[in-house]
């Protein structure tokens, strides 16, 4: 029986000026689209809503246009959704998440064999 760990890329852009994305980030901006609110898509990965509230903001404030539109709570609710632009980051990264374990299984296999 084959005991090796699982093999796995994980990817993380670093844009510059201390801007990073990486799977988490994009994890939660998934959530909130399917959840859509930040509440709820910190309770979907298991984070505090303090965690989830500073990473939108902190995307939100990364990039020319919002990522996340967010709508006040109170007695109608709240919400969050993502705009064109959440989106489109998110399509962006996981095709360039595609493309690059396309590209490394090959290599990923013989790193693994090493171990």
């Amino acid at each position: 029986m084959d005991e090796r760990p699982e093999q796995r890329l994980t990817i993380r852009l670093d844009l510059g000026a201390g801007i990073r994305v990486g799977p988490g980030k994009i994890a939660l901006l998934e959530a909130i689209d399917t959840e859509g609110s930040i509440a709820g898509a910190g309770r979907k990965l298991k984070m505090s809503y303090k965690r989830a509230w500073d990473l939108t903001e902190e995307l939100n404030k990364s990039f020319s246009d919002p990522l996340i539109a967010k709508s006040p709570g109170g007695s109608h609710g709240g919400g969050a959704q993502l705009t064109a632009a959440g989106k489109a980051l998110v399509k962006h990264y996981r095709e360039i998440e595609q493309a690059s374990h396309k590209a490394s299984q090959t290599s990923l296999k013989a790193v693994t064999n090493l171990l």
